[in-house]
C-alpha cells in the first residue's frame, strides 16, 4: 500500500511551519573539519512501533569500538508522517534517549542523512544543531541527488551531487556489497565523515555505531513488546 493511502494529506499549515523551522535550523548547520579529540563515538537509530517510537544510543570507545553504554527511550510520536520531515518525528525522542547517556559522546553517527537532504537538513544535521554536537549521517538509501556507482573494492567512493553541489559520498564499506550514503551532519566535513564511516565498518556493511544501534533497537523493541 502506498504512503498516500496509509496517511491522510498533511496539514498545509503544519508543513509551512515545519519548512520554516527547517530553513532556520539549516542556517545554523556548520560544515567544517572537526576540532575535537575523538575518544567516544555514539551510534543512534529510531524504530516505530505503531504510533510509538523507540530511540537508541550506543556509546563506543574509540578506536577500540567497545560498547560502553546502551540506552533507549520509548514514547509516543508527536507528529504525523510527512515526507521530507521525518526528522521532526524522530528528534524529540532521540533527545530523550540521549539524556540517558551518562557519558556524552564526542561524535554521533546517525542512521540517516546529514546535509544529503533536499533542504540540507536530514536527521543527522537536525540532531547536531539541537545538541550542538558533531554528527554525521550514514544511510542505506539515497534521499536527494544523483551519483555514479563506486568501484567494487572496499573504500571506493563517488560523490552525491544535488543542484550542482556535492552533498555526500557513496561509500563501499565492504567489497562487492551495496554501498552506504555518507554525509556530514553538523560540525563535521565530508572528508572526515567518510573516513570515520570507513574506519568503523570493520566486518559488516554498516559502520559499527549505527549497526549496533540498529541491532539494539530490535532487542529493546522485543523487551518493550514483552512488557
Amino acid at each position: 500500500m502506498a504512503w498516500y493511502q496509509q496517511y491522510p494529506p498533511p496539514d498545509p499549515g503544519l508543513v509551512k511551519q515545519l519548512t520554516a523551522q527547517q530553513n532556520e535550523m539549516r542556517q545554523r548547520v556548520i560544515i567544517r573539519k572537526p576540532d575535537f579529540e575523538l575518544k567516544t563515538i555514539a551510534g543512534c537509530d529510531s524504530s516505530f512501533i505503531g504510533e510509538n517510537i523507540l530511540s537508541v544510543f550506543v556509546l563506543l570507545s574509540w578506536p577500540e569500538l567497545e560498547i560502553l553504554e546502551k540506552v533507549y527511550h520509548y514514547g509516543e510520536v508527536e507528529l504525523p508522517y510527512i515526507p521530507g520531515f521525518l526528522a521532526f518525528r524522530e528528534s524529540p525522542n532521540l533527545l530523550k534517549a540521549y539524556e540517558k547517556l551518562q557519558t556524552k559522546p564526542d561524535l554521533i553517527m546517525v542512521d540517516g542523512h546529514g546535509i544529503a537532504h533536499p533542504r540540507r537538513l536530514g536527521i543527522a544535521s537536525q540532531l547536531g544543531v539541537l545538541l550542538n554536537k558533531p554528527t554525521l549521517g550514514v544511510a542505506k538509501k539515497i534521499l536527494a541527488g544523483k551519483y555514479e556507482e563506486p568501484g567494487p573494492e572496499k573504500g571506493a567512493t563517488t560523490p552525491i551531487i544535488h543542484q550542482k553541489e556535492i552533498i555526500g559520498n557513496v561509500l563501499r564499506t565492504k567489497e562487492k556489497v551495496k554501498p552506504v550514503f555518507v554525509s556530514p551532519g553538523h560540525l563535521m566535513d565530508l572528508e572526515n565523515a567518510t573516513e570515520i564511516a570507513l574506519k568503523t565498518a570493520i566486518k559488516h556493511k554498516l559502520p559499527e555505531p549505527t549497526r549496533l544501534a540498529d541491532h539494539y533497537a530490535e532487542v529493546f523493541k522485543s523487551e518493550v513488546r514483552s512488557a
